[in-house]
């Protein structure tokens, strides 16, 4: 097994995989990543480092990451519910949120959240699968992000089909109190996290979270959390920087990841996670 990433401090030892969030990490404000990020990060690589990436996104969402990085790593998507090869264009598992549970999940809403909208990510065997619609919708549904590329459906059909994760939108609300709120009535149906500030929550599998996407490809290569160095700014991130023996938290992170990591580098803005990498690669 790799041995436990040291600090700076005592010693030079180089972390044996890399697990990065996406946005507000290794992006910057314009959603690139910065030439002295991506050398650093490709320099790791380069030493035989592994690096993956561990993100809330769906697979459809993993290309123009791929495409600025300049190869395809590994990617833990849908806050750990899905392992996707963007190499081969592959999902190779997924876990699902079952119909029983998408019901029980809509009344607890409904009851505990009034008047907030619900949508799903489902998953097919590629990224893009003409065949699936990936992004459902309920009616009225209030988009928390630019662009989104959803089918608007019934609430009966919404609920109608497995899904990786639900999200619960509640527009002027604050993700915190929802995810809160939420929380106390959650009675094991899943776990419960947040990407954004904006009035959005996001329900996964129960037992499913970043850190245990990085172990599903960390370990048939021998590696232990120990041996893991992540970087993330928001509370879908806390799980993974608290199991990794190297956790850092972005200068603008949220204070539940900075709690959670043993260290905090600059902000996304200013090439944080690069200038943690190149203790080792520069």
């Amino acid at each position: 097994m790799t041995d436990p990433i040291p600090t700076p401090a005592s010693s030079s030892r180089r972390p044996a995989l890399i697990a990065t969030d996406v946005d507000g990490t290794l992006l910057d404000e314009a959603e690139k990543v910065t030439p002295r990020t991506r050398a650093a990060v490709r320099a790791a690589v380069a030493d035989g480092t592994q690096f993956i990436l561990a993100t809330g996104r769906p697979p459809r969402w993993i290309r123009p990451v791929v495409d600025a990085l300049g190869f395809a790593p590994m990617a833990v998507c849908a806050n750990g519910a899905v392992i996707y090869d963007p190499a081969q264009d592959r999902v190779v598992s997924a876990r699902m949120l079952s119909v029983e549970t998408l019901a029980a999940l809509a009344e607890l809403t409904a009851r505990v959240l009034p008047g907030a909208g619900l949508a799903v990510e489902r998953i097919g065997e590629r990224a893009h699968d003409a065949a699936t619609p990936q992004f459902v919708s309920s009616p009225g549904y209030e988009h928390a992000w630019l662009n989104p590329d959803n089918t608007e459906v019934s609430i009966e059909d919404l609920l109608s089909t497995p899904a990786i994760k639900l999200l619960i939108r509640q527009s002027g609300a604050a993700s915190g109190d929802m995810a809160a709120e939420l929380a106390k009535h959650l009675n094991g149906e899943g776990d419960i996290t947040y990407s954004t500030n904006n009035g959005l929550v996001e329900i996964v599998p129960r037992g499913i979270s970043k850190a245990t996407g990085v172990r599903q490809l960390a370990e048939p290569l021998g590696i232990t959390d120990a041996g893991v160095i992540a970087f993330g700014d928001m509370p879908n991130d806390v799980p993974m920087l608290t199991h990794a023996g190297l956790g850092v938290a972005m200068g603008n992170a949220h204070p539940e990841a900075v709690a959670a990591a043993n260290e905090v580098t600059a902000p996304n803005t200013d090439d944080g996670v690069a200038r943690v990498l190149e203790r080792w690669w520069s």
